[in-house]
C-alpha cells in the first residue's frame, strides 16, 4: 500500500514512516528541513506545502492511497513569535494539500493532525471531543483553523482529525519541555554548569510517547470514522515538575533549578488531560510504553547526540 507523510523527516514523521517501512508499506514524503530523524529508505522530496503546484505534481507521481498530513509549525513558542507564519503553514499549507489531492484526482484516506491546544483551557478534564474550543495562543489558533477547513473539504474527500496531546521521545527537537530538560541534563553530564533552566513548572500534561502516537496515527486511518474528531493521548496527566525529577533521578550529575522568565509562556494552560475513551474503543488502541522508559530513552537519545 502506498502512503504519503507530510513532514516526514520530522520528529513523529521519522518515527512514522520507521513503523510503516516495518510493516512493509511504500512510504513516499515531503520536507523543508535537513533534520531527518528516520528511515532512510523512504522516497523523500523536499518541498515545502507553500508549493501547491509541486504538490499536486508528486501527489499525481506517487497516487498515495494513505497520506498522513504532520507538517506545520508545531511550537508555542515560535507561534507567539511568528504568528503569521504559523497560520500560513499550518492553515494556508493544510488549504494546499487537499487542493493537490483533489486536482490530482486520487481517492486516499487522509489524517490530518491538529492538536490538544485548540482546547484552550479546558472547563472540565478529562477533555471530551465535545469541549469547546477557545485556543489560547497563536499555534491552538491556527490548529482550530485548519480544523474549521478541514470540515469544509469532508464532502469531497475522506478526511479523519486527530486531536493530539503532547508526545515525546527520541529525536525530540528542544524547543519542547521535556527534550529541552533532557538536552541540559545530557549537556551537564558532558561538563556544563551543573544548572537546568525551567520555565512553569505546575503546569500539568498529558503526555505519551511518540512510538505509540505513531501506531495511533496508523490504527486512525484503518478504523476510524470518516468525517470524525479523536483525541489521541494517555488520558494521565504529570506536572512538569515531577517528570523533570524523574529525568533527574536518571542522572549521577548533582543539578541545580533554576527559573528562567524566558521560558515561561505568556499564556499557559494549567492542566491538559485528555480523554480518550472514543479512539480506544473505535480503535481498540492503548498506549503500551511507561513513561519512565519515554524519559530514559529521550535521555540516552541526548547522550549520544551530545559528544
Amino acid at each position: 500500500m502506498r502512503v504519503f507523510i507530510t513532514g516526514i523527516n520530522g520528529f513523529v514523521g521519522g518515527h512514522l514512516s520507521n513503523l510503516l517501512l516495518s510493516r512493509k508499506y511504500e512510504v513516499s514524503g515531503i520536507g523543508i528541513l535537513g533534520n531527518f530523524y528516520g528511515n532512510k529508505k523512504a522516497n523523500y522530496y523536499e518541498v515545502n506545502l507553500l508549493n501547491p503546484n509541486k504538490l499536486e505534481q508528486i501527489l499525481s507521481q506517487v497516487k498515495p492511497q494513505l497520506i498522513f498530513h504532520l507538517a506545520g509549525l508545531s511550537s508555542v513558542k515560535k507561534s507567539f513569535e511568528q504568528p503569521g507564519l504559523c497560520k500560513k503553514i499550518n492553515v494556508t499549507g493544510t488549504k494546499n494539500l487537499l487542493d493537490a489531492v483533489i486536482d490530482s484526482k486520487i481517492n486516499p484516506k487522509i489524517l490530518v493532525v491538529s492538536s490538544a491546544e485548540v482546547y484552550g483551557i479546558p472547563q472540565s478534564v478529562p477533555i471530551k471531543e465535545t469541549a469547546d474550543l477557545n485556543p489560547k495562543n497563536p499555534y491552538g489558533a491556527s490548529k482550530k483553523e485548519q480544523e474549521g477547513l478541514c470540515k469544509k473539504y469532508m464532502e469531497k474527500l475522506h478526511i479523519i482529525v486527530s486531536r493530539s496531546f503532547p508526545h515525546i521521545g527520541p529525536g525530540q527537537q528542544p524547543l519542547f519541555v521535556m527534550s529541552d530538560f533532557a538536552k541540559q541534563i545530557a549537556e551537564i553530564e558532558k561538563g556544563k554548569k551543573p544548572v537546568i533552566n525551567v520555565g512553569n513548572l505546575e503546569a500539568e500534561r498529558d503526555f505519551t510517547d511518540v512510538r505509540d502516537i505513531v501506531k495511533a496515527y496508523l490504527l486512525s486511518l484503518q478504523k476510524c470514522i470518516h468525517g470524525e474528531f479523536y483525541n489521541i493521548c494517555s488520558k494521565k496527566a504529570y506536572s512538569i515538575k515531577k517528570v523533570l525529577n524523574m529525568l533527574l533521578s536518571m542522572s549521577n550529575a548533582k543539578i541545580d533549578i533554576k527559573i528562567d522568565p524566558k521560558k515561561m509562556r505568556a499564556s499557559d494552560i494549567p492542566v491538559l488531560l485528555g480523554d480518550n475513551e472514543k479512539f480506544c474503543r473505535q480503535t481498540g488502541w492503548k498506549p503500551k510504553i511507561q513513561l519512565k522508559k519515554t524519559l530514559k530513552d529521550l535521555l540516552d537519545y541526548w547522550r549520544e547526540k551530545i559528544k
